[in-house]
C-alpha cells in the first residue's frame, strides 16, 4: 500500500513560504490590475500559492507548475524589456533562487508516493519534474548570460578623425594659455583647456602630486543642502577656492601649501538658509585686461563713459576719481549673507576702496530683507570695467522673496551702475532713495558668460518662485523666466530674449553656464551660445541677436493645470535634444526584486504622467526630466578647436505633489529644496521628491547617468556611454555599473582627454574624447559634486587636473574638505 506524499518539515516550511510569497504578488497585482496595470502578478503570484500548496502536500507536480511559472516570466520578461540584464534582472532574480531551492534533491527528494514504511516508490513524475526545473533553470541562465554580454543603452562612436586632427587656437578672453581664470575657465565658459600635455596615451600614468585640506566642515546649525561644488582659479600664480562657508584661500599650485586666507566671518546663525554653498570665485587683473583689451581692439572705457554720466548719490565718489593701484588684482567672492567681497589677489587682505570698506551689500534696495533669502552662490561675472552679481533666492517658501534683480557695479570702486529687474525690465538707471526693487522677480543663480567685444552679458534665467504654481505670478517677469537673456554690459538694457520653457511650473529653468563658441557652419564662422537645460534641450543660439541655430519648433503640451494656474499651450522643442527618446512606461518601473518592483509599477500607476510638461497635480504628478535635469549647474565642456561638445546627462524621475493649503497646515519640510515646500502665498504647499522604491532605489530602471559627445559641425550625437557605478549605494561597496547620475560638469583639454567628477560614486575618471572609452580613474576620499579644472604651472611646465572632494549632503555622497591634484610622474 502507498501514501499519497510523505511532505516532511522542510517541504511543509518551502509550500508556507511559497504561498506566502504568492499572496502578496497576488495582492499587489490585483491593485495593479485595478489601475490599468500588467496582469503578470496576479498570475505569477497565482502560481506560487498553487505550487506552494502542491509542495506542502507532497505532490511532484508542484516541480513542474513551478517550472512553468518560472518559464513563463522569462519570457514575459523578455517580451517586456529584450535582453536588457538590469531590467530582467528584478523580474526573475527571486524566481531563479527558488527554483535552484526546489531543484536540489535534500528538498525535492520527498516529494511523491511512499510506501507504508515510509520508503519512497519510484516514481517517473519526480524524475520528470527535476528535469522540468532544470531546463526552466536553464532557459533562464541562458537568457541572462546573453543578456549580461549587450549593451543596449550604449550609443558607440567616434569623433571624425578631421574633427579630431583639427589645427589652431580657441579665443580665450583675458587668460593665459596655462591658467584657468575664471569658473568656466574665461568668460566663455567653455571649460575648456589648451594644455596638452596630458593625452589618452598617458593620463592612465597620473598620479595624487598634492592634496590640500580646507578644514572646512558643516556645523550644527547648517542648512542640509551643504556642498563643496567649487571649482579653484587658476591665476597670478596662485591657485584660488572658497568653502561651503565662504572662506577664500590662495594656494601654491605647484604644492598645494596655503599662502594665505581669507575668512568673511559670514551670519552661520541665519535660519532660512537653504544652501552653503560657494560653486567659486571672479578674478580680475585691471593691468591685464587693459593690456588685451587694447590688442583685440576693443572700444576704451565705454561702461565707465555710461557711469560717469550718472548722477552720483551724495557722499559716493564718483568711479574717475578712484585710485586702484593698492588693489590692482582682485578676488571677487560671494557670500551666503549676500554680499561680495573683494579681496586682493596678492595677500588675501579686503580692497578697502571697493564698495564700502571691501564689501557690497546685496540687500541694498531689496523690498524684502530677511536673512538667508538671498544668497548668491555662484561667483559673480568679471567684464573689462564692470562687475555683474547675480544671486539665489529661496525656492518654493513664498511669494515674499527678494527681487531677483541682476546688477552692474563699477568694477574698481564698487559704485552700482545699472539694475536690471525682470519685472521692471526698461529701468536700469539706479534706482533713486525710498525705491526698491519687485519683489519675487525672476532671478538668475548660475554663472554668466560674456562676450566683449559684442558688449552682452548672458544671464541663464531661473524662475519667479514658487517654482511649481505659478497663477500669480507678474507676467512682466514672466517673459524672462527660464530664459537666455543678454543685457548690454555697460548699460543693463536688454539685447535679446530666448524662453527655453514658457510659464515654467516644473523648475526646468537653466542650471548651466551658457557656452560660446564660434561655430563653423556652410555659411561660414557664426558667434554662438550653447544653452544646455534641465528639460534636456540644448538650445545653439546666435549670440547676436538670439535667434536659433539649430530649429528649436513649437510642440503642443500637456494641459490642466492645478485650481487658479494655467499651463502654455506649446514649449519650444530643439532638434539637439538629450531629452529621453520616448515616454516612461509602467515596464520601466525597476527594483531590487519583482516585489519593490511591484510597488514602483503600483505607484507608477497612481501618479498623473502625460509624458514632459506633466502639470503638477493634488493627485500627485510625474515629472521626467526630474527637478534635477538632465543637465544642471555643470553645464557642459566644449572643444572650440574640434568642434565637439562632451556632455553629462542624468535621467531621474520625480514627483510633484500639491498639497491645498489647509491640509498642509500641519505637515513639516526640512528647510531643502526637497520634501514639503511652503509655497506660502499660493493655494497649495508642494511635496518633491524622487520617484524611488520602498528600499530607497530608483523606480525608474537603469541607467541613471552617462557621458556622451556631440559634432557641433552637424549637431550629432557622436557616443553616449553609460557613466558611474553604485560602488557607493549599494551593500558591501559593489561597483555595479548601472551608470549613475552626476552633479557637476565635465571639463576638455586640448590634449584629447575629458574629465568628470560628478558622479554619485567618489571618482575622478578621464575619458577619450574620440571614441568616450574611460582612460584612467581615481578614488576620491568624498563626494566629487564639482566641476575639475586644469592648468600649467609657470614655473615647472606640469599639467595639473584638480577637483575638489568635498560631497554633498542632499545627494548622500561623504562630505569631505580635499582638494586634490593630479599630474603626470616628474
Amino acid at each position: 500500500m502507498t501514501r499519497l506524499s510523505r511532505s516532511g518539515p522542510l517541504l511543509l516550511v518551502t509550500g508556507v513560504v511559497f504561498i506566502l510569497l504568492g499572496l502578496a504578488l497576488a495582492a499587489g497585482g490585483i491593485w495593479l490590475m485595478a489601475l490599468g496595470g500588467s496582469w503578470y502578478y496576479l498570475l505569477a503570484g497565482l502560481g506560487l500559492v498553487a505550487t506552494g500548496a502542491l509542495l506542502a502536500l507532497g505532490r511532484t507536480l508542484a516541480l513542474w507548475l513551478y517550472a512553468l511559472v518560472l518559464v513563463a516570466s522569462t519570457v514575459w520578461a523578455v517580451v517586456e524589456v529584450r535582453l536588457d540584464w538590469w531590467q530582467l534582472l528584478p523580474r526573475l532574480d527571486v524566481w531563479f533562487i527558488l527554483a535552484l531551492w526546489l531543484w536540489l534533491p535534500f528538498v525535492n527528494r520527498r516529494l511523491g508516493p511512499v510506501d507504508a514504511a515510509h520508503r519512497a516508490v519510484p516514481d517517473g513524475s519526480l524524475r520528470g519534474g527535476r528535469w522540468a526545473i532544470g531546463v526552466a533553470v536553464v532557459i533562464a541562465l541562458i537568457v541572462g548570460v546573453v543578456s549580461l554580454f549587450r549593451s543596449p543603452h550604449d550609443h558607440p562612436g567616434e569623433v571624425a578623425a578631421a574633427r579630431m586632427h583639427a589645427a589652431g587656437t580657441a579665443p580665450a578672453p583675458f587668460t593665459r594659455p596655462g591658467d584657468w581664470i575664471a569658473y568656466g575657465h574665461s568668460g566663455y565658459g567653455d571649460r575648456y583647456s589648451p594644455a596638452a600635455q596630458i593625452t589618452p596615451t598617458n593620463v592612465d600614468q597620473l598620479k595624487v602630486a598634492w592634496t590640500f585640506h580646507t578644514g572646512d566642515f558643516p556645523g550644527p546649525g547648517d542648512p542640509k543642502e551643504i556642498a563643496n561644488e567649487v571649482t579653484p582659479l587658476k591665476a597670478n600664480g596662485m591657485l584660488y577656492l572658497c568653502t561651503p562657508h565662504n572662506i577664500v584661500i590662495a594656494l601654491n599650485p605647484d604644492t598645494g601649501r596655503e599662502i594665505w586666507r581669507f575668512d568673511p566671518k559670514i551670519n552661520r546663525d541665519a535660519k532660512n538658509y537653504q544652501h552653503m554653498i560657494c560653486r567659486g570665485l571672479a578674478y580680475y587683473d585691471s593691468g591685464a585686461y587693459a593690456a588685451q583689451s587694447a590688442a583685440m581692439g576693443l572700444p576704451a572705457d565705454s561702461a565707465l563713459a555710461a557711469a560717469a554720466s550718472a548722477p552720483t548719490p551724495p557722499g559716493a565718489v564718483a568711479p574717475t576719481a578712484i585710485k586702484v593701484d593698492t588693489c590692482p588684482r582682485r578676488i571677487f567672492a560671494p557670500t551666503a549673507d549676500a554680499t561680495i567681497v573683494a579681496i586682493n589677489a596678492d595677500n588675501g587682505q579686503p580692497c578697502r576702496d571697493f564698495g564700502d570698506n571691501g564689501t557690497i551689500g546685496l540687500y541694498h534696495d531689496q523690498p524684502m530683507k530677511k536673512p538667508g533669502y538671498l544668497n548668491p552662490t555662484s561667483p559673480p561675472t568679471v567684464t573689462r570695467h564692470v562687475l555683474i552679481v547675480g544671486a539665489s533666492v529661496t525656492d518654493n517658501a513664498s511669494t515674499d522673496e527678494p527681487s531677483g534683480v541682476i546688477r552692474g557695479y563699477d568694477i574698481d570702486s564698487g559704485r552700482l551702475l545699472w539694475n536690471w529687474d525682470p519685472s521692471e525690465p526698461h529701468q536700469t538707471q539706479p534706482l533713486p532713495p525710498g525705491q526698491t526693487y519687485i519683489r519675487n522677480s525672476p532671478n538668475a543663480w548660475s554663472v554668466f558668460s560674456v562676450d566683449e567685444k559684442l558688449g552682452l552679458v548672458y544671464l541663464p534665467m531661473g524662475n519667479q518662485t514658487p517654482d511649481i504654481w505659478g497663477g500669480r505670478r507678474d507676467p512682466q517677469g514672466e517673459q524672462y523666466s527660464s530664459s537666455i537673456v543678454a543685457l548690454d554690459i555697460a548699460t543693463g538694457q536688454v539685447r535679446w530674449v530666448y524662453q527655453t520653457v514658457h510659464h515654467d511650473l516644473w523648475d526646468m529653468d537653466i542650471g548651466g553656464q551658457p557656452t560660446l563658441v564660434d561655430l563653423d557652419t556652410p555659411a561660414g564662422r557664426v558667434p554662438a551660445l550653447v544653452a544646455s537645460t534641465k528639460r534636456g534641450d540644448i538650445y545653439v543660439l546666435d549670440r547676436g541677436d538670439g535667434h536659433p541655430l539649430v530649429p528649436a519648433p513649437e510642440q503642443p503640451v500637456p494641459q490642466g493645470a492645478a485650481p487658479g494656474d494655467h499651463v502654455s499651450p506649446t514649449q519650444p522643442f530643439s532638434a539637439l535634444t538629450f531629452m529621453p527618446e520616448r515616454r516612461l512606461r509602467e515596464a520601466d518601473m525597476w527594483g531590487t526584486t519583482p516585489y519593490d518592483q511591484l510597488i514602483c509599477r503600483i505607484t507608477f500607476r497612481k501618479y498623473r504622467y502625460d509624458g514632459i510638461f506633466t502639470p503638477p497635480s493634488v493627485q500627485g504628478s510625474l515629472i521626467y526630466p526630474g527637478d534635477y535635469g538632465i543637465f544642471d549647474w555643470g553645464g557642459i565642456a566644449i572643444d572650440p578647436v574640434r568642434q565637439v561638445a562632451i556632455l553629462n546627462p542624468s535621467y531621474m524621475a520625480f514627483v510633484s505633489k500639491l498639497y491645498p493649503r489647509e491640509e498642509a497646515k500641519e505637515m513639516k519640510g526640512d528647510g531643502s529644496e526637497y520634501g514639503l515646500q511652503a509655497m506660502k502665498g499660493t493655494p497649495f504647499a508642494v511635496d518633491l521628491h524622487p520617484l524611488l522604491s520602498p528600499v530607497g532605489v530608483p523606480c525608474q530602471a537603469p541607467p541613471w547617468g552617462y557621458l556622451a559627445a556631440v559634432d557641433l559641425t552637424t549637431m550629432k550625437k557622436v557616443w553616449m556611454h553609460k557613466n558611474g557605478t553604485i560602488e557607493d549605494q549599494a551593500p558591501f561597496g559593489i561597483p555595479l555599473p548601472l551608470g549613475v547620475p552626476s552633479l557637476g560638469g565635465p571639463m576638455v583639454t586640448a590634449g584629447g582627454v575629458a574629465f568628470l567628477s560628478g558622479t554619485l560614486d567618489s571618482y575622478l575618471r578621464a575619458y577619450d574624447v574620440r571614441t568616450g572609452k574611460k582612460l584612467w580613474q581615481a578614488r576620491l576620499p568624498a563626494g566629487g559634486q564639482a566641476t575639475p579644472m586644469t592648468y600649467v604651472s609657470e614655473r615647472t611646465g606640469r599639467q595639473y587636473v584638480v577637483v575638489m572632494a568635498g560631497g554633498h549632503r542632499s545627494l548622500g555622497t561623504k562630505i569631505g574638505d580635499s582638494l586634490i591634484a593630479y599630474a603626470l610622474p616628474k
